[in-house]
């Protein structure tokens, strides 16, 4: 674990930038349980409305399993279409969140959050703006 404390963003705060909060869950295609799932949906919802409270949150899916996916590789003047995720993997991106934060300890505070609610680990990228 880093040495980043947990702490709420500051509300005066406006340099923002977007960071993907991407779920990270085992692979397979079939749910957990309900009485397992509910109760996880339902923490997600409210750290989700959280969120929204605090004017962060942008935008949130789930994804459909990994076996869904269709690559495209480019193969010379050709694109190879090919059924599947790019790589095997026991685990996949189950979902994820894009926020606005104004640093990354403000986004490692929100996406603690989701960890703790989702009960999965969470990957924290920062996203490329159209000058870097």
């Amino acid at each position: 674990m880093s040495g980043r404390t947990s702490r709420p963003p500051d509300a005066g705060e406006t340099t923002v930038a977007q960071y993907l909060l991407n779920l990270i869950q085992p692979d397979g295609d079939a749910p957990p349980p309900p009485e397992f799932l509910e109760p996880i949906m339902r923490d997600i919802a409210a750290v989700n409305e959280e969120m929204r409270a605090a004017g962060v949150w942008v935008f949130a899916a789930g994804l459909h399993p990994a076996s869904s996916a269709t690559v495209l590789t480019p193969q010379g003047d050709d694109v190879l279409v090919t059924d599947g995720p790019f790589v095997e993997a026991k685990e996949h991106i189950g979902g994820f969140t894009l926020i606005d934060a104004a640093d990354l300890d403000a986004a490692l505070f929100w996406a603690r959050k989701i960890a703790r609610a989702s009960t999965l680990p969470i990957e924290v990228r920062p996203v490329a703006d159209g000058g870097e």
